[in-house]
């Protein structure tokens, strides 16, 4: 039996703190009721706090009434509910179909203009098409403050257009680093950041400046500038600036990462499980990091939990790039639950059916994940097999020049080949130590080290033996 006001508790939860947070800032209830509601309902909504029944004996109308205005003023403010009125607008226009209403409010909206709205390039070109279908129609008035309009913001238009192709420039010298091209792009650092504190541009573009801002920091390793601009960017979404649900999510989800590369788990947490309350195209990238984010915890079997509610999805998406990685975080928590066969089994019966898709997005998580589950389970010739047949030395070889990179799936292949009598244990120790002494003053890739050590030790014992105390000097226990 559904509980009493279940729909309405729905509803709820679908809302973000943002949000609600926005709403208080603006509602004016003269109804104490419906401000003790609001007020509920921003405390049942934040990760972490314990819930508290909305009061049924009040009027259901209250309820009603209530949701109807947040969805209302949501949608007003949502920039992406108004990029899809343009859409249809121009589609109207260019149909000959459009209604007065529309025109009324079309008409409003330019009149009234006065800084860049999110969509403003969109919000131009709607105005180009308008201002067609006035003229032909000898609707000199409408036309008259149209064609005002598109003078007076023809340069802040093609501005806002050479910003964008720019920002495409760098988005492909950003995107090729990330794919391992020797490519520097620290020199579009202090321009993007120009970019997205510009209040005279527009939303979009300032937006689109600070993702490749996330993405630069990601290929650098090197993420703390990017607390200002979240912190920053908070702040705007707080005064219902730039918003829409998705952007907020998506502003959860890269809080999620700034948090997990600063060492703050909980916090990283608490975005991660917000970044998935809607479902959009990147729900499937925030159920990766929330996993990867889980598994650091050792919080395995809420791991598992979280992507086996994401199966569906995963297998919806056409973007290899997160069905790889879900993939791999996936059988990464089964071996974690030391469930290494099934996460053998769900690697070699991926790897079959998307071996071109793997190699092309994400092949080093993917064989790092399956060739540990073949470790685990002691299977040093199958590994070899996988080694040999997918030339993964080879292939990691060529990957060594990333700022992640771990020598993880060479040092499996060696540790099955010494099982194997084919290769030298003191050759072995040769490699540990020189990468340990190449990334010891790196604290971050010297736990990641440590973790992967820890890993191949028992399968290499009197390797580990021999570098043992070599390791100890350099600070490093195992």
């Amino acid at each position: 039996m559904r509980a009493k006001l279940q729909k309405f508790t729905d509803f709820t939860l679908t809302l973000l703190p943002h949000e609600v947070s926005y709403l208080l800032s603006i509602q004016q209830f003269q109804d104490k009721d419906r401000l003790n509601i609001l007020k509920r309902i921003a405390h049942n909504i934040e990760q972490g706090n314990t819930f508290i029944e909305y009061d049924t004996t009040l009027n259901k109308r209250k309820y009603s009434n209530l949701k109807n205005w947040i969805v209302e003023r949501l949608q007003t403010l949502d920039v992406d509910v108004q990029f899809e009125w343009m859409t249809e607008l121009e589609k109207a226009i260019m149909t000959d179909c459009i209604t007065p209403e529309d025109e009324k409010q079309l008409l409003k909206a330019i009149r009234n203009y006065d800084e860049p709205i999110f969509y403003f390039q969109k919000f131009y070109e709607l105005a180009l098409s308008y201002r067609h279908f006035l003229i032909i129609r000898m609707r000199y008035s409408d036309h008259k403050l149209v064609n005002d309009f598109i003078i007076n913001n023809k340069k802040n238009y093609e501005q806002s257009k050479r910003i964008n192709e720019k920002l495409h420039e760098i988005t492909v010298d950003v995107v090729n680093q990330y794919r391992n091209t020797n490519i520097e792009t620290k020199k579009w650092e202090r321009w993007l950041t120009k970019i997205f504190y510009d209040e005279k541009l527009d939303g979009q573009n300032r937006y689109l400046a600070l993702i490749r801002l996330i993405f630069m920091a990601f290929n650098y390793r090197h993420f703390e500038p990017l607390r200002k601009h979240f912190d920053d960017l908070d702040k705007y979404f707080e005064q219902g600036k730039y918003y829409s649900k998705r952007l907020l999510l998506n502003y959860y989800g890269n809080r999620l990462l700034l948090h997990t590369k600063s060492e703050e788990l909980d916090k990283a947490v608490y975005y991660g499980y917000l970044s998935i309350r809607g479902k959009n195209n990147e729900y499937i990238h925030y159920i990766n990091n929330l996993s990867a984010v889980l598994q650091r915890q050792s919080k395995y079997q809420a791991a598992l939990e979280l992507m086996r509610s994401a199966f569906s999805e995963m297998k919806a998406t056409q973007n290899y790039h997160d069905k790889i990685g879900f993939v791999a975080f996936y059988a990464n928590a089964l071996n974690n639950t030391k469930q290494y066969r099934s996460a053998e089994q769900y690697c070699a019966s991926f790897l079959n059916a998307y071996k071109e898709n793997v190699f092309k997005y994400r092949w080093h998580i993917f064989f790092t994940v399956y060739l540990e589950s073949l470790l685990h389970q002691k299977k040093y010739t199958t590994i070899q097999k996988v080694v040999s047949k997918n030339q993964l030395l080879q292939h990691d070889k060529n990957y060594q020049q990333k700022a992640s990179y771990l020598p993880t799936i060479t040092w499996y292949a060696y540790a099955a080949s010494l099982r194997e009598i084919s290769f030298s244990k003191h050759e072995f120790k040769t490699l540990i130590l020189e990468f340990t002494e190449s990334v010891i003053h790196n604290k971050n890739k010297k736990q990641q080290l440590i973790e992967l050590l820890k890993t191949i030790q028992p399968h290499i014992p009197e390797v580990i033996q021999l570098v043992r105390p070599k390791l100890y000097d350099l600070g490093i226990r195992i």
